[in-house]
């Protein structure tokens, strides 16, 4: 075969653009996703880490400055100052003087406030001092409600009478109730005087008392019959034990002019309403009152 004859090769060359097999452009957006999210996770943690004011800090750093508006000159960005009228040549000083000196602030009557208005910063401060003082004065009886429980747990003598003491919170204070139990009685039958079981509780609730200021009421109470008639001479029985009981509470070192109230309340007001027959429901019930605290004068609560 001549040369002539041969078939013509041509050989076509594919140049890639960009380099590797698919480009490099995708690895600019994964760049670009990757630093977003980045920034997102960062602004997600600053959220929940910063206070509110911080958060304000942030936003006022980030806010346009603010920038007054001035009349004088041509009004321009390049403008300066104008002759003023407060003199002949003025070069405006004493007008800019003016508006930045300071003002004097307004005073209540001119602005149609009242006394009482002008004074409700003050009734505010008061009534938060007496809120403080009722949360320390709840604080410390709850103290004495668990130093009392403490005391019967650690005292052998008073663990086994533990389950004749009822201790809770009321609205009128803390309140101690030492119930009688089946076998258990803290007076004997048709008695006046505690026993020695019912002094023991007694001098253990006095300990306690002893180391808080408030006032003290007590309380009798006794037990329907079993055929559920009152009997009459349950309100001098009860009245008796109550005041047999702060003889004792006296004697055991509660002052005298901490007792606010001795009273007999019979079967009046049963423990167990479902059964007033139950000797759970032959009481001697102490209460620590809360204390009202002092007013200013001319408030009343």
């Amino acid at each position: 075969m001549s040369v002539s004859d041969r078939p013509v090769m041509i050989k076509k060359v594919k140049k890639v653009v960009g380099g590797g097999h698919h480009g490099g452009a995708w690895k600019v957006a994964y760049a670009d996703f990757v630093t977003a999210m980045m920034a997102f996770f960062l602004l997600m943690w600053l959220i929940n880490t910063t206070s509110p004011q911080q958060k304000r800090g942030i936003a006022d750093y980030f806010a346009p400055a603010s920038v007054s508006q001035s009349t004088s000159g041509s009004g321009g960005i390049l403008a300066g100052t104008a002759l003023g009228d407060d003199g002949v040549k003025s070069n405006g000083s004493a007008s800019a003087i003016d508006q930045l000196a300071p003002q004097a602030p307004p005073n209540p009557k001119e602005n149609g406030q009242s006394s009482t208005q002008a004074g409700g910063s003050g009734a505010s401060a008061d009534q938060a001092a007496r809120d403080a003082l009722t949360k320390h004065e709840d604080a410390e009886l709850q103290s004495a409600a668990q130093s009392l429980r403490q005391a019967m747990q650690q005292m052998p003598e008073l663990a086994e009478l533990s389950k004749q003491v009822l201790i809770d919170q009321t609205p009128e204070g803390l309140r101690i109730q030492l119930i009688d139990q089946e076998g258990r009685s803290m007076f004997e039958p048709g008695a006046s005087r505690p026993n020695d079981r019912a002094k023991l509780l007694l001098r253990a609730v006095a300990k306690i008392a002893a180391q808080l200021p408030n006032r003290i009421t007590i309380a009798g109470h006794t037990s329907a019959s079993a055929t559920g008639v009152k009997a009459a001479g349950d309100w001098s029985l009860s009245s008796s034990r109550a005041d047999a009981s702060r003889e004792v509470l006296q004697q055991a070192g509660i002052d005298a002019d901490r007792i606010y109230q001795v009273s007999g309340k019979a079967a009046s007001d049963p423990l167990f309403p479902d059964d007033p027959t139950l000797p759970g429901n032959r009481r001697i019930t102490i209460v620590l009152l809360h204390e009202s605290p002092v007013l200013p004068p001319g408030q009343h609560p």
